[in-house]
């Protein structure tokens, strides 16, 4: 199915129905009541590439008018799953519950050599939980969080929509569904404070937090497709030679990703720190010639100059030479 697209000019149901005839022909598609589908296309039996999207998602990000995997893993002859949710419920329905259960009941996992679940926010959440299901496959969580059920994260106000919806029933605590992965990889933004928060309570020897500093708020995820990085990852994860030192390696993209720079320089200005400010403006300026950063090391050396630099910069601690260009 590389190479598929539905048009953007359709309505939500339109889509759906767009996208149930092209499971239909090339696999198949499943409604999961009124807020909920899954649609499986069949490669190969080497990898399956397991995503959770929103509706809203797939139709305002993807240019093909198609979900991740139609986009990524088509192209690499996997098979892909996608489970797709027309609402903000964090993928909490008891038919999701009994769809995975049959899967499991029927050995569908079995099948394929690697399974990889992939997701973000609410998607990541559902990634971590569903992921149970597959004892030994990677995750790919992106500012996942970890429940939302009150008695446990009271500090995350962000979902007020979510207050009636129950997370203490089946797949339920995500941290605890991914103890059978053969690992978990947990990327946030360690200066947002409640996706921190999520993301230290998964943990366990098959879990690698990932601080992806200095992004722009909430845009982790946009930064990774851009790069194209969920795609090289999930390579990794398909070959079995994802490891933090590599994830960390890929990250290092970003260096020559304006959007990322830019936000990168918004926040230390912000910190007020010339010094800092100077070293991240020469190590763009040695690879872009971009008049901004050129403007600002400028306005930084002059206060270095004139004696108004910090005589300390603090140095962030261990991710930051992976994750800026050059800065720590």
């Amino acid at each position: 199915m590389a190479g598929a697209a539905i048009s953007t000019d359709l309505s939500d149901s339109e889509w759906l129905h767009a996208l149930r005839e092209i499971g239909e022909r090339e696999g198949y598609y499943t409604s999961l009541g009124d807020d909920h589908a899954a649609v499986f296309i069949e490669q190969s039996h080497d990898v399956l590439f397991v995503s959770f999207e929103t509706l809203f998602t797939i139709r305002s990000v993807s240019d093909t008018g198609m979900p991740l995997a139609f986009d990524m893993a088509a192209r690499k002859g996997w098979s892909h799953l996608t489970l797709i949710a027309t609402r903000q419920d964090w993928f909490r329905d008891r038919r999701l519950f009994s769809y995975f259960d049959g899967l499991v009941d029927h050995g569908f996992f079995e099948n394929f050599d690697r399974v990889i679940f992939y997701g973000a926010g609410m998607c990541g959440y559902a990634a971590a939980a569903f992921s149970v299901a597959a004892p030994g496959s990677t995750a790919l969580l992106v500012s996942p969080q970890a429940t939302l059920d009150r008695r446990l994260t009271g500090w995350d106000d962000r979902f007020p929509s979510t207050r009636r919806l129950e997370f203490r029933s089946r797949y339920g605590y995500a941290p605890d569904m991914i103890e059978a992965a053969e690992a978990a990889y947990v990327l946030f933004d360690p200066e947002e404070t409640e996706d921190a928060m999520h993301a230290s309570l998964f943990r366990g020897p098959n879990v690698h937090h990932f601080r992806y500093r200095r992004g722009r708020a909430g845009a982790i995820e946009s930064d990774l497709r851009t790069l194209s990085l969920i795609s090289k990852l999930s390579d990794h994860a398909s070959r079995g030679t994802l490891d933090f030192a590599t994830l960390a390696h890929e990250m290092r993209k970003r260096r020559r990703h304006v959007p990322y720079l830019r936000a990168l320089l918004s926040r230390v200005l912000a910190e007020d720190r010339p010094r800092l400010t100077a070293r991240l403006c020469r190590a763009v300026l040695a690879e872009q010639p971009i008049p901004r950063f050129k403007h600002h090391l400028e306005a930084a050396e002059r206060r270095i100059a004139a004696g108004n630099g910090h005589s300390q910069d603090p140095v962030d601690d261990e991710d930051e030479t992976a994750d800026s260009p050059q800065v720590s």
